[in-house]
């Protein structure tokens, strides 16, 4: 056989080799119709782009025609005759903004993002076939920077898109963007998912978005993202750009978190979030060193509170929380989204390290409890709290605050300006520990002791965890 022979047959051979699997060899074809020599989402942008909306909203803006009304010095020196002049002066003006919107329900259940009809006074939502509705806010989620809104109709029956499952994607698969970018009309962008599980982005408190390099630009936030078959697997919400336009970088928020926020505010008229009742932090480097772990990830648990989800079901301080429903727990943030995304009353697994053993255990996921109740209340008289707004913090109240819930106290809510709390120096947020010697659990205590006459007030605070205690004069 002759070299060049030879250098065939070695050729031949490896071009055999890496054919893809399924892939079936035949001769190369001129192509005879335009299906061959197309690829088109058509089809799929049309059984979509129906249920995808503009969202128009107005909202009134009043200023004070005098640019010295709010001066105090002005004030100070005028008064009443100041006030008369110039206090009834206002001037009105119309702000206009845009956004996108997806149908999730035939009768008018608009998902959209909790930015765009912030402050808005009056809302549009105008179909594809440019027909235009009014629309009422059902609910909001600012942690989620969703919303949910109703559309007013009479009898009818529109196009939707289901929530899909988006636990499902990968990166690198293809995906569409439909929305309203800078007002132009309902456009429609392709890309690819570019990464998952992106926390920081910083326009919620619950991050674990989706990343795609199709173009989205600002009016599209609310928006859909679908897959390359039609299935809505995001709400577009944001962009990373130092130029205001589309750099390729987007991102959405996750169906799977969308899903549950709006079954919540259909059913209960609000958000009500899974809780599992454990003070918790990221285990990095240097805690993978110090508890003798493999590498970092997961989240150590530090605090369990009693009668939770977590206390019944076994969890202990101490223990790493590796996964949960058999998803990787990566750090805070995918724990907070992992434990989002599950319905209230489900059980939930986790695989957690214990003393360097791995356990499984089951969990009822249960909703935070509003109990001891909260009994907000506003303190006056001669005393270091007057001024200050109170309650009974919960495990709900915790979580509506955005914090860590790790026994019954008292709250600091609000304080109010030039008040004596303000004075004191008394911050919302402070936890009330004690006041005079007597340890303060409830709102009820809090009030008994600030009745009873002193001459002077101990007082000890819980400020971020580090516990504050001064003293003084009535």
């Amino acid at each position: 056989m002759s070299l060049f022979s030879s250098l065939r047959s070695v050729a031949l051979a490896v071009a055999a080799a890496v054919v893809p699997v399924g892939v079936i060899s035949q001769e190369a074809v001129v192509p005879k119709s335009r299906e061959q020599v197309t690829l088109t989402f058509a089809p799929v942008v049309k059984r979509a782009s129906p249920a995808v909306v503009n969202i128009f909203t107005k909202r009134v803006v009043r200023t004070q025609a005098s640019p010295f009304m709010n001066d105090p010095f002005f004030r100070q020196f005028f008064g009443d005759q100041f006030e008369r002049q110039f206090g009834g002066s206002t001037k009105e003006r119309i702000e206009n903004s845009l956004g996108s919107g997806v149908i999730v329900r035939g009768n008018g259940i608009v998902l959209t993002n909790n930015h765009v009809i912030t402050g808005a006074d009056q809302i549009s939502v105008v179909l594809s076939d440019r027909r235009e509705f009014e629309a009422t806010v059902i609910g909001k989620d600012e942690r989620t920077d969703l919303a949910v809104l109703r559309m007013k109709l009479s009898n009818e029956t529109l196009p939707a898109l289901e929530l899909a499952n988006s636990d499902v994607i990968e990166v690198g698969d293809m995906v569409l963007a439909i929305g309203n970018p800078f007002g132009v009309g309902q456009t429609v962008t392709s890309g690819i998912v570019s990464a998952l599980a992106r926390t920081n982005v910083g326009v919620s408190d619950v991050q674990s978005f989706i990343q795609t390099d199709a173009a989205i630009n600002p009016g599209n936030s609310g928006g859909a993202l679908i897959t390359s078959d039609g299935r809505l697997i995001g709400i577009n919400t944001a962009i990373f750009s130092q130029s205001g336009g589309s750099i390729g970088i987007g991102f959405a928020i996750p169906a799977n978190l969308a899903r549950n926020v709006v079954s919540s505010i259909l059913s209960e008229g609000r958000v009500v979030r899974p809780w599992l009742g454990v003070g918790s932090q990221t285990v990095d480097k240097d805690l993978t060193k110090a508890l003798s772990l493999q590498k970092p990830g997961g989240i150590l648990i530090k605090r369990v509170s009693p009668a939770s989800p977590a206390a019944r079901a076994g969890l202990k301080v101490g223990d790493v929380l590796l996964t949960l429903n058999d998803k990787e727990v990566v750090d805070q943030e995918e724990f907070r989204y992992l434990l989002a995304v599950i319905p209230i009353g489900e059980t939930a697994s986790v695989v957690l390290n214990r003393s360097g053993e791995e356990k499984r255990l089951s969990i009822k996921i249960d909703a935070a409890p509003d109990v001891p109740a909260r009994q907000k209340t506003t303190l006056a008289g001669r005393q270091p709290f007057s001024g200050a707004a109170v309650a009974n913090l919960n495990p709900a109240l915790a979580d509506d605050l955005r914090m860590d819930y790790v026994e019954p106290t008292v709250i600091v809510l609000e304080v109010g300006n030039n008040s004596i709390a303000a004075r004191v120096g008394v911050q919302a947020g402070d936890r009330i520990v004690e006041l005079n010697s007597v340890a303060i659990e409830s709102v009820e205590t809090l009030m008994r002791e600030i009745q009873k006459p002193a001459t002077s007030w101990a007082l000890a605070l819980n400020r971020n965890g580090q516990i504050l205690k001064t003293t003084v004069g009535e």
